[in-house]
């Protein structure tokens, strides 16, 4: 049975249901209590509902965190704090968008006056997994997947094949590595973070991987995985090349949950559910926020663009409406091995200028009038991140 921590009742006059307890979904609850909100709120969690910090769950094992270390409360405290009903471990089967009500997974129906949509993004895996490996391979987008990664790896040092060097995949071999264990990281891409730098600075971090220990095998695409005659993942490559690994983290791209939307009737596009700057879908009491949330074309899954987002719900929700705005803030990548920042440019450049060399290097961005549209920083060069954000254009100004 699913756990249910209740304060108030679920069919108060104003009633505020949102799915999704993820920064997005408690964020919001609580920005709500904090401005004096005092309306029934229910959150509906597909997993434990606890409060952990999502960032965390790319440095956790650096840091030697256990699982429970990474947990800021629990789904008990989590409700007593925000004064709510808070049910767990249950999906919302059905929206029925003409009668504001929601079908669960354990059979209940729930009626809202408000609805939130804060279901994030899922892990994208473009191949089949073989089902003789699946209890091997894993993602890691949420606390209860970070758990069971956690139990697999164990204390002793294990071989991890990543499949993947965009941002997930590049922090997770960064703090694996920093973990004590041996990282393996295939990617079709000739160089890691390959949508956020360009190939000279992109080449910088594979250095650096790779001096540091890191088996890397880029620009090659994963053909097959099997269990070798000792139970160990067999990986082989386009190039026929084998590798051997105890499990497998597949962290090949995000994709935002937008099926219970799009079948209720919402608008939908590849990028989230289609909102306006106060965050409203196309059917005026539903709203949809954080990494599955795509306002007027741009999807954000980063935290400034999230906090912000919330804070502007909150406010619109309590009766202030509110337009979002995301300002030029730059992606810092956990990557200690070498720091990295960057601001990808919304439309593609004419040019990138490359300032320094070695694992110094500065990127600009240019559009054809040669104005900055984005930039790229590692090594010592990312203290310039806040003077390139000042002359930056936003993310959604």
């Amino acid at each position: 049975m699913p756990a249910s921590e209740t304060q108030t009742p679920s069919h108060s006059p104003s009633a505020l249901i949102i799915v999704g307890t993820g920064m997005a979904g408690i964020g919001l609850a609580r920005a709500l209590r904090r401005q004096g909100d005092t309306r029934a709120i229910t959150l509906i969690s597909a997993d434990s509902g606890d409060d952990y910090s999502k960032p965390l769950l790319s440095t956790g094992f650096t840091k030697r965190l256990a699982p429970d270390q990474l947990t800021q409360r629990d789904a008990r405290g989590v409700a007593q704090e925000l004064n709510a009903e808070l049910i767990t471990h249950t999906q919302v089967v059905q929206l029925h968008v003409d009668k504001q009500r929601i079908e669960l997974s354990n059979g209940h129906q729930l009626h809202y006056d408000d609805l939130v949509l804060a279901t994030g993004a899922a892990p994208r895996t473009p191949f089949s997994v073989p089902e003789s490996v699946t209890t091997q391979c894993f993602t890691v987008n949420n606390l209860d997947e970070y758990r069971r990664f956690y139990a697999a790896l164990g204390p002793a040092p294990t071989r991890v094949a990543i499949v993947g060097a965009g941002l997930v995949g590049c922090e997770f071999a960064n703090d694996l590595h920093a973990g004590g264990h041996q990282v393996t990281l295939i990617a079709p891409e000739d160089t890691p973070l390959r949508r956020l730098l360009p190939e000279p600075l992109g080449q910088a971090l594979a250095d650096a991987f790779q001096e540091a220990g890191i088996q890397l095998a880029l620009g090659r695409n994963l053909q097959s995985l099997a269990l070798d005659a000792d139970s160990a993942l067999s990986l082989r490559l386009d190039n026929n090349d084998h590798y051997s690994a105890d499990i497998a983290l597949l962290a090949t791209g995000l994709v935002p949950r937008t099926q219970l939307a799009e079948a209720a009737g919402l608008a939908v596009s590849h990028r989230g559910i289609v909102v306006d700057r106060q965050l409203r879908t196309s059917q005026p009491n539903i709203f949809a926020l954080g990494d599955v949330a795509c306002v007027e074309g741009v999807n954000a899954m980063y935290v400034q663009p999230l906090q912000a987002s919330v804070k502007a719900l909150a406010s619109t929700l309590s009766g202030n409406s509110a337009s979002v705005s995301f300002g030029a803030w730059p992606i810092i990548v956990k990557t200690a091995l070498l720091p990295v920042v960057a601001y990808p440019p919304a439309t593609t450049p004419t040019r990138w200028r490359i300032e320094g060399e070695g694992r110094e290097m500065a990127a600009i961005a240019e559009n054809k009038d040669g104005r900055l549209i984005g930039f790229a920083l590692t090594g010592g060069c990312v203290r310039r991140k806040v003077e390139l954000s000042r002359v930056a254009p936003a993310l959604l100004g």
